[in-house]
């Protein structure tokens, strides 16, 4: 018989890691896809926390004076990883921005359907892009920063020592919105531009030639048109995707400073 024992505070030890490990996979892009099972999710979860606890040594133990300050740090330890997923899950809707945009442009903005990732309503050019950058996520690697970078943030945060600095974490979000409507016009730049100049056209025309029914052709030479850009600037999705990927190691590296 196997008579495999540990201190209570090892057992205290990993459930925080994994507090924070599994906080991060149900929300950080990739990981927290909703037609992942759950189940699937807690195991992950538990197998990086494995690892990561070993490669944590030497472990600091924390002394609790009382069921609150457990309490206390198992929160902070859930925000942590919250936050750190947060912020790279926020860079994502980007895409979700820059594709509302286009379909309104392109006169698809009642055209919604539902994204399998978030299980939510989403415009159709959205779900495209985010099916995209899902697609070089995973093909450049992201996923592996991602991991790698929750790993550092024990090295960083170490268990138990979360410190909140609000006015921080303000700042990086307030600044992340600004990139946010950056980048999100920058990709759908090329459609917004072009469907406005076919806008221009038609209303010269509307008033060249008035007896042409400019309602039902702008429709069809919209949609056409959009089509064609997106066709035609598709080899630019992993420039537009490299701009995300960007955009998410510094907002991961913001969160982190934060709770530093």
């Amino acid at each position: 018989m196997i008579d495999f024992t540990f201190p209570i505070e090892e057992l205290e030890y990993f459930l925080l890691i994994m507090t924070r490990v599994t906080s991060f996979v149900f929300i950080a892009p990739f990981f927290s896809m909703q037609n992942t099972p759950r189940r699937v999710k807690i195991g992950l979860g538990f197998f990086i926390s494995i690892l990561l606890y070993y490669m944590t040594e030497p472990h600091v133990y924390i002394v609790f004076e009382s069921v609150w300050d457990m309490a206390t740090v198992i929160l902070k330890e859930a925000a942590a990883g919250l936050i750190i997923g947060l912020g790279a899950n926020l860079c994502t809707s980007i895409v979700l921005f820059a594709g509302r945009v286009i379909d309104m442009e392109m006169g698809f903005a009642m055209a919604n359907q539902m994204d399998p990732t978030t299980r939510e309503s989403a415009t159709l050019t959205g779900v495209y892009y985010q099916n995209m950058v899902m697609l070089l996520m995973m093909i450049t690697g992201m996923y592996q920063y991602f991991i790698s970078a929750l790993a550092e943030t024990f090295i960083l945060i170490p268990v138990g020592m979360v410190q909140f600095n609000f006015d921080s974490l303000l700042s990086s979000f307030v600044q992340f919105l600004g990139d946010y409507m950056i980048i999100g016009m920058r990709i759908c730049l090329p459609v917004f531009c072009t469907i406005m100049l076919l806008n221009a056209i038609l209303g010269i025309l509307a008033k060249v030639a008035p007896q042409m029914n400019m309602f039902a052709v702008g429709i069809q030479l919209k949609v056409l048109t959009g089509l064609t850009i997106l066709f035609i600037t598709v080899g630019l999705l992993p420039d537009a995707a490299s701009l995300i990927f960007t955009q998410m190691k510094k907002m991961i590296v913001a969160f982190v400073e934060g709770m530093m």
